[in-house]
């Protein structure tokens, strides 16, 4: 990756754009987590439901306390989260923080999480200093794109696109909840 192209994934994040970017299976769209404005804009684009919520990705557990209600996790769950499976990635749903928007967290009360040593991912979020939204790119219940060119071929000019390539999974990360263990996205 070069260092240019990711100041320039960190300058629209910044300035209230939507990225895409190489994640573990598919290609994500995401956003500035704290710009309800951009992420009105996310849903709209995606023609996706903001009762969904949406998933924050960062490269560390610590980014994530803004968002995470943590004084309901013990020493155990935080050191769960933490853990990280580049081949095999795992979203944990946990209780939220009341003060994080409802376009993120949707009509539920807890917020999905993933940590993430995927390089694209890692760089952006240790660049930008916080966590983003990662959601597949696609509009809802379409297939997602897998390549950068797909990326343009469907969004065209609304989002700014990072080069590089997804690990190739054929499957999205196991969506896990993490204080009584329903499993709501299986491999």
């Amino acid at each position: 990756m070069k260092n240019s192209e990711l100041l320039k994934i960190i300058w629209a994040l910044k300035n209230g754009e939507i990225i895409a970017y190489p994640a573990e299976s598919v290609f994500s769209l995401g956003c500035d987590p704290d710009n309800d404005k951009t992420i009105q804009k996310l849903l709209t684009l995606k023609n996706r439901s903001w009762e969904k919520g949406f998933i924050l990705v960062s490269d560390n557990y610590d980014k994530l306390t803004k968002y995470i209600d943590d004084k309901k996790l013990t020493k155990f769950q935080k050191r769960i989260i933490s853990f990280h499976d580049t081949f095999f990635p795992r979203t944990w749903v946990v209780p939220a923080k009341k003060c994080v928007s409802k376009l993120i967290t949707g009509q539920f009360k807890s917020i999905a999480i993933r940590i993430s040593r995927f390089e694209y991912i890692k760089n952006i979020c240790l660049n930008y200093g916080k966590p983003i939204i990662s959601t597949s790119a696609n509009i809802s219940n379409d297939a997602p794109c897998r390549t950068k060119n797909e990326v343009a071929k469907k969004f065209n000019q609304c989002v700014r696109t990072m080069n590089g390539k997804t690990l190739g999974n054929f499957q999205h990360s196991i969506v896990q909840d993490l204080l009584n263990g329903y499993l709501y996205r299986k491999r």
